[in-house]
């Protein structure tokens, strides 16, 4: 018995080892790579902030009936602070790719000097509110960086001035009336997340932009105090304001976390 008992055990242990043999080594598997977090651009977005800005303009004194030039052109010109809101659509496409719209205004004073030379006269004029309508483009140098171009439609309102001689700084009797310019405008900045600065705050970016608004030209007439009179000659005044500002931006899309990137 103990014999038969001994050639089972045996038997058991050598058809253990062969089925072992004949199974090989268990294979290795790698884990996957970690991919970075795919970040989504599209959706609406809201924004605030403040900068300032610098204005210059080509002027010159002209006959106000018949247009004709009584002086030579000069440049004149002004600066200032301002705040800015606005709101925008972006879409993400092509991977790192971003296009969108928007719209904003800025509310600041812009202020400078505007002289008639023909008249002998000053006036201190400012730009008082703006605001733009367009697109802009933009390639994500990092999933949370983006680096643009806009351009579109701008308007602005300016403000009157009281003229004073220009030598000795008293009234002479006459003022400007306000007046609005459209234009264009082009410019570029960068937004990015507020995570690259470790502030852990979802939905929350900050952009600096730089832009250059061109405005047509308006003819400012010298109206007397009394009758509102204009005077034999106005100024020719054709703007180029240029600003720079930074704001902070909420996307309503982004959400708490980024999406992982399925691999």
């Amino acid at each position: 018995m103990k014999k038969a008992l001994l050639a089972l055990t045996a038997l058991a242990a050598f058809t253990g080892s062969a089925v072992a043999a004949d199974l090989g080594a268990r294979p290795y598997t790698k884990a996957p790579m970690a991919v970075a977090p795919a970040y989504n651009w599209t959706g609406f977005y809201i924004f605030g902030g403040a900068g300032g800005g610098v204005w210059d303009a080509d002027t010159y004194s002209r006959n106000r009936v018949t247009g004709t030039p009584l002086s030579i052109s000069q440049t004149q010109g002004g600066d200032g602070w301002f705040g800015t809101v606005g709101i925008g659509y972006d879409w993400q496409f092509s991977g790192s790719w971003v296009a969108g719209i928007f719209a904003d205004g800025q509310f600041g004073s812009l202020k400078g000097n505007v002289q008639d030379p023909f008249n002998g006269v000053t006036g201190r004029i400012k730009m008082e509110d703006a605001w733009a309508a367009g697109v802009r483009v933009g390639y994500l140098v990092a999933p949370n960086v983006l680096s643009y171009v806009n351009g579109g439609y701008s308007g602005s309102h300016w403000s009157g001035a009281v003229l004073l001689d220009s030598f000795t700084g008293t009234p002479v009797g006459f003022h400007t009336d306000s007046f609005n310019r459209n234009g264009w405008f082009v410019g570029g900045g960068v937004e990015n997340n507020l995570n690259i600065f470790g502030i852990t705050a979802p939905g929350w970016f900050m952009k600096t932009e730089y832009r250059a608004a061109y405005y047509d030209r308006k003819n400012i007439d010298a109206l007397s105090d009394v009758g509102n009179v204009p005077a034999p000659a106005n100024l020719a005044f054709k703007p180029l304001v240029q600003t720079i500002s930074t704001s902070l931006v909420y996307r309503f899309n982004w959400g708490g976390a980024p999406v992982q990137a399925k691999y």
